[in-house]
């Protein structure tokens, strides 16, 4: 099971926004989307969340955009775990430009809050969801992975 999940994709006609770049929303699109998926990887689809009566909501983004990606860019989503305190678990994301110029695009963090589905409360998180995911602390780890300097 990846401690650090990846995900390639590339940017469609789509994503891209007037400025003839990808447009920011498809950031917050890729950032759920791959954090499902990792989640998925884990063990832990959608639908287990649903059965057991509790699930992630965001509490917050954050991301900062370094360089624009374009049309036809061959992107890497690198996504991990970057703690778990009791409710909450934030969850950084790199987003790196392959091919010959490997570079970082956007670095972003969402913390996540564990909540009760029927109460809509936080909640502690649950000893099987917490033990499916390995913290990763540093982002060195991912910069080796992805192939940049740290």
């Amino acid at each position: 099971m990846p401690r650090i999940f990846i995900k390639h994709i590339r940017v469609a006609d789509d994503a891209i926004d007037v400025h003839g770049h990808v447009n920011n929303q498809e950031y917050l699109r890729w950032m759920e989307e791959v954090a499902t998926e990792h989640s998925t990887a884990q063990g832990w689809p959608m639908q287990r969340y649903l059965d057991t009566g509790a699930s992630w909501y965001v509490r917050s983004h954050l991301i900062e955009y370094l360089r624009p990606a374009k049309l036809h860019d061959d992107i890497a989503i690198y996504t991990w775990i970057a703690g778990l305190s009791e409710r909450k678990s934030p969850r950084r994301t790199l987003f790196v430009r392959h091919g010959e110029r490997r570079q970082i695009l956007a670095k972003a963090e969402t913390l996540w809050a564990f909540v009760d589905l029927a109460t809509g409360r936080s909640v502690p998180i649950h000893d099987d969801v917490r033990s499916a995911f390995e913290v990763v602390e540093s982002e060195e780890e991912v910069f080796k992975l992805a192939g940049l300097p740290g």
